[in-house]
């Protein structure tokens, strides 16, 4: 399997504090892979450099053989739109949306017509158990619930990569588990290769390749 993101020699800086040191990482196509380590260990600072929000003050990230360096603010932006999925501890859906219209989000922006991408969306969906929710406003849904819209945004264009920063932190045990080998179901069906930050030994468990960051530091 090919690398498809690549982190070399990643440093980054705020201030005098440095929050990731000299970070190599690989991630082949379709692999899942996990960043463990406590809270303020510069795992997810790690993940944004990866992902490409934020430029690293040091080494390089690069992505199906680009540097992300190389890109401006306009490349970058359509790069995480069209290749890139996220998946964030609370889920960060609009609420004046509906279920339905939150995960064909990223193909609307994209500029997909609204019937097939509600057409993806709901298929998406459905094999989330989601088909009898899709015109529910998402404030009216369970944490759950909610999370599994998330992933469907996620996942609905077909991403290179999707980046997960504590996904299923916010919910229950059962619901975690549910949610998150669901999530990971549908990314090996379509190839899409996933960077999960956590700090959950149960949730690192289900990941192809394991890495460790403490005091910005990852091994």
């Amino acid at each position: 399997m090919n690398a498809v993101l690549r982190a070399e020699s990643v440093d980054l800086s705020y201030g005098a504090h440095r929050a990731v040191s000299g970070a190599d990482f690989t991630l082949r196509r379709g692999e899942i892979a996990a960043v463990m380590g406590s809270s303020g260990s510069g795992k997810s600072s790690l993940l944004y450099c990866l992902a490409g929000v934020l430029a690293p003050t040091g080494g390089r990230v690069v992505f199906d053989g680009v540097d992300l360096a190389s890109l401006d603010d306009d490349e970058l932006s359509t790069l995480r739109r069209e290749r890139f999925g996220f998946v964030f501890q609370y889920g960060e859906l609009l609420p004046e949306l509906t279920v339905e219209e939150n995960a064909a989000l990223p193909l609307r922006l994209a500029g997909q017509r609204k019937a097939p991408a509600h057409a993806a969306a709901g298929e998406v969906l459905g094999r989330l158990g989601m088909t009898e929710l899709l015109q529910r406003r998402t404030s009216q849904l369970s944490g759950g619930q909610s999370q599994r819209v998330a992933v469907a945004r996620a996942l609905v264009h077909r991403p290179a990569v999707v980046f997960a920063d504590e996904p299923t932190g916010a919910l229950d045990s059962a619901n975690a588990t549910a949610v998150l080998e669901e999530f990971l179901r549908l990314a090996r069906d379509q190839d899409t290769a996933v960077v999960i930050v956590t700090h959950d030994e149960s949730v690192a468990a289900h990941a192809d390749v394991r890495y460790t960051m403490s005091d910005g530091v990852l091994k």
